[in-house]
């Protein structure tokens, strides 16, 4: 009897984990015949959990929805990292989540042994988080688009760019990424045949999720963060020049606050296209590059150069 309660709260734990599963895959995860799959996924039935089952080869199970919440099981870091997690939620960009999490944290305070208390209790006790200043994401939203991620759903949504045009999308979602302030899908655009990086916030989804689809090779996560990085960067630039640098590229890059794509010209050369809501202020970070260079077709940036230069030179000519 034991060996079999264990082998259901696996078996619960792998329907959690994906959409839909074969008797065969479960089988092999479990090291059980299918036979003993169909006799489990009718104790769960009898258990009050809603296992539905699809006929056919392509058939398989799916845990329904309803009925009685699966247990879950954590170990002891995961277990702090929940607590964490739920303790710091209500500084968080998604709308809505404050009382929830509080809830959701009593509960799990009230089975946590005293050990994992006392960590939990020393990080809480050592960090002020800052309350977010960014716009608030529907939880409901999240939730939506992060199952279609997992079971490989289209979605089709309006969506608003930072200049404000609206435009409606059909993608295929692949990852939600946070960066303190904001949430991001990265999705390949069906329209555009390209990799496309979209703001939470301003998706407007419209429902039912489309036809499931065939995943891509998404790139490393590593290049997506970096994308992403650089996207946030220039989304809301007014201006942009090309600048060729008087250094390697390599020297550029380290010198950057940000992210960005240089081109190699030559061994003491490199070309980027940086950007800034002021062109003063981007005068001011070229000239941190400590490096010379040209510009390239920037008539705002060479403008601001230029009053810069003036009231630089003034400051030597009046210096004793």
């Amino acid at each position: 009897m034991l060996e079999t309660s264990a082998r259901l709260l696996r078996l619960l734990s792998l329907l959690q984990s994906r959409r839909d599963w074969t008797s065969a895959e479960l089988a092999t995860r479990l090291g059980v015949t299918t036979r003993t799959i169909r006799n489990d996924m009718d104790r769960l039935r009898r258990l009050g959990y809603p296992v539905d089952a699809r006929p056919g080869v392509a058939g398989g199970y799916r845990l329904g929805v309803g009925g009685t919440l699966p247990p879950l099981l954590l170990d002891d870091e995961e277990a702090v990292a929940v607590a964490i997690a739920l303790r710091t939620v209500a500084s968080s960009s998604i709308a809505g989540m404050e009382e929830t999490s509080v809830r959701a944290l009593a509960k799990l305070q009230q089975v946590l042994p005293s050990r994992l208390r006392h960590r939990v209790g020393a990080f809480q006790s050592s960090t002020l988080p800052m309350p977010s200043t960014g716009p608030r994401v529907n939880p409901d939203v999240l939730t939506m688009i992060a199952s279609a991620c997992r079971d490989h759903e289209r979605l089709r949504f309006d969506y608003q760019t930072h200049s404000g045009a609206a435009s409606r999308r059909s993608v295929e979602p692949y990852r939600l990424v946070n960066d303190r302030r904001r949430w991001y899908l990265v999705a390949w655009d069906m329209d555009r045949d390209d990799w496309r990086t979209f703001r939470v916030d301003r998706i407007d989804l419209r429902t039912p999720t489309g036809p499931r689809f065939t995943p891509r090779a998404l790139p490393p996560d590593a290049e997506i963060t970096a994308r992403l990085a650089r996207g946030i960067g220039e989304a809301t630039w007014r201006y942009r020049a090309r600048v060729i640098v008087h250094a390697p590229a390599a020297a550029v890059r380290a010198r950057l606050p940000i992210p960005a794509d240089i081109e190699s010209l030559s061994h003491d050369r490199c070309a980027f296209e940086p950007g800034s809501d002021h062109p003063q202020m981007l005068a001011m970070y070229l000239g941190m590059l400590d490096a010379d260079f040209d510009v390239i077709d920037s008539p705002e940036l060479v403008d601001a150069l230029r009053e810069l230069a003036a009231r630089y030179q003034r400051a030597v000519d009046t210096s004793p």
